[in-house]
């Protein structure tokens, strides 16, 4: 048969449709695969493309659906094409002659050569197809429109709903899945996963989880003589301490360490001093008024309240107006750098403590999620915010001192009480693995 000019004109167009192809391929990879961030970064330094590209991805099951309609279509013609000119060129046989060969070139020329590099060239490539690409959406936008609503349809019918504003992932675990995976990999440290991490859970926990409890707050009675006062402040390892008259419920204010200072030199030294000295002391007048939080709060709407009242000590109360602790700027701020020490704090007062025989000594009021983040434990923390609090919700009884339970791979010896509250507990990873690698187990006692 001669070369005519259908062959030459068929095989152009297959030819055209296989880069058509290879270019719906690249842009679908390219598009998907690109960091948001990176084309954020690009489109501020005024590259127009990755600008497009960031627009056309905010809705990805269209920009899919687009993209696969167009990449199915040139495929399937450009396979119909070869079938009927190998049936021409080869009679019967050219079927199957055909789909060898469009599979071979489809699969290289037009999935792993466009693919490669896309996934190679991510952002650049994003950036460079985003305007044919954004010409196909608004070619195919009422097909796939169509497509969308036959197949949430179908999908209800099965009792599977899909909600039209989801994301495949949410921004929050997909960041802390690539931390998660450059840790196992070694490309992350620790500590670096752990400051990220707590700084994106600040939205996600309440103020109740990681405020000090009432029963460890120090306070300032009003009513008790200047000396004594003044001895107690001075004790304190704390600048700020609440002042209450009469019951330990009746906050009237907070007390700075340098309010109080400079109103006692004031009456000392100052041009009205007198001889009774710190005998005219009110301690009323140097008090600020207390700021009340309630303890459902999330730790991100209250750390952006204490940066608008420039502040960074607050009490906390229930939904009964209740005093339940206290929290400061730094507690949140220990959330996500870990601990935070100075001069002032002593050693033996370490919430964690390890010994040489691979247990712990840790401080009862510990929560859970610093143990966690400390020893890479998963302990879980959603019937109870302390170390505590776990044993006893998991023992079902107040234990008393040299009581030992095994809960989730972990031994947990209680070393001191105080009341009915745990003070020490001594923690032991069972047979020497990590708590996470091992199931919950049943509780042992022993007097």
């Amino acid at each position: 048969m001669a070369l005519d000019a259908a062959f030459w004109i068929t095989s152009i167009a297959i030819l055209c449709l296989l880069v058509l192809s290879g270019f719906f391929s690249g842009s679908e990879t390219a598009l998907t695969a690109a960091s948001r961030g990176k084309l954020r970064a690009r489109a501020d330094k005024g590259d127009r493309g990755a600008a497009r590209a960031l627009h056309i991805t905010e809705d990805n099951e269209r920009l899919i659906g687009s993209v696969l309609l167009g990449n199915n279509l040139v495929n399937i013609l450009a396979t119909s094409l070869a079938t009927a000119l190998f049936s021409r060129l080869f009679g019967d046989g050219g079927v199957a002659l055909a789909t060898l060969v469009m599979t071979l070139l489809v699969l290289i020329f037009a999935e792993v050569l466009p693919k490669t590099y896309a996934i190679t060239n991510a952002e650049a490539a994003a950036s460079r197809v985003s305007a044919p690409i954004r010409l196909v959406i608004k070619v195919f936008s009422p097909v796939v429109s169509a497509v969308r609503w036959f197949v949430r349809g179908m999908l209800r019918m099965f009792g599977v709903k899909a909600d039209p504003d989801s994301q495949i992932l949410a921004v929050r675990e997909e960041i802390a899945g690539a931390l998660y995976l450059g840790h196992s990999e070694g490309v992350v440290e620790k500590e670096d996963r752990d400051r990220i991490l707590g700084a994106l859970d600040l939205g996600e926990r309440a103020v109740e989880e990681i405020m000090l409890h009432r029963s460890r707050i120090e306070m300032l009675d009003a009513n008790l003589d200047p000396e004594t006062i003044l001895a107690q402040c001075l004790e304190s390892n704390h600048t700020r301490l609440p002042v209450f008259e009469g019951d330990p419920d009746n906050i009237v204010g907070v007390v700075h360490a340098k309010d109080l200072l400079r109103g006692m030199h004031k009456l000392m030294f100052g041009p009205d001093a007198s001889a009774k000295g710190l005998a005219d002391f009110k301690l009323g007048d140097v008090v600020m008024e207390p700021y009340f939080v309630p303890e459902t709060t999330t730790l991100d709407d209250q750390m952006r309240q204490f940066l608008r009242r420039r502040t960074h000590f607050a009490l906390v109360v229930d939904e009964y107006g209740d005093l339940q602790g206290l929290i400061t700027l730094e507690d949140i701020l220990e959330e996500i750098v870990g601990e935070i020490t100075d001069e002032f704090d002593p050693d033996d007062e370490q919430a964690l403590r390890p010994r040489p025989d691979g247990s712990y000594m840790i401080d009862g009021g510990m929560t859970i999620r610093d143990l966690n983040r400390a020893l890479d434990w998963s302990l879980p923390d959603g019937d109870a915010n302390t170390v505590a609090g776990l044993v006893i919700h998991d023992a079902q009884i107040i234990p008393t001192v040299g009581q030992v339970f095994s809960f989730h791979g972990v031994r947990f010896e209680v070393t001191a009480k105080k009341d009915n509250r745990i003070t020490r507990l001594k923690i032991t990873p069972l047979n020497g693995l990590r708590a996470q690698d091992k199931g919950a187990q049943g509780a042992e006692t022993a007097p």
